[in-house]
């Protein structure tokens, strides 16, 4: 889905899942957003949420395919954001950066 659709679903109620690592989020991140670096999505499943659905981001959209892909395995309500952060900050979605700060998708 893209970035309007995924922005809608959260709106809904939906978490918004990043699986950067945590340089990339750290340079820029929807405010919204949780971070579980794509190499702890195994032993951190428990710390999401199984009643929700998930949208999974990346940069690009690539490494949220496998997350997403993962997630659904385990029984998980997840979609994938297509084109990851690079689509959602075209979009004109904002992106914070660590402190705050206005960020840049890295």
């Amino acid at each position: 889905m893209g970035p309007d659709e995924a922005s809608a679903l959260v709106r809904a109620g939906a978490l918004l899942v990043d699986v950067r690592e945590v340089d990339e989020w750290r340079a820029g991140h929807a405010p919204e957003a949780r971070h579980l670096p794509l190499g702890d999505l195994g032993a951190r499943l428990d710390s999401l949420p199984a009643d929700r659905r998930l949208v999974v981001v990346c940069r690009s959209g690539s490494r949220s395919v496998r997350a997403t892909a993962a997630l659904v395995h385990a029984g998980y309500d997840a979609v994938n954001l297509d084109g990851g952060m690079r689509a959602w900050a075209a979009a004109g979605r904002p992106v914070q950066g660590a402190g705050g700060r206005p960020g840049v998708v890295a």
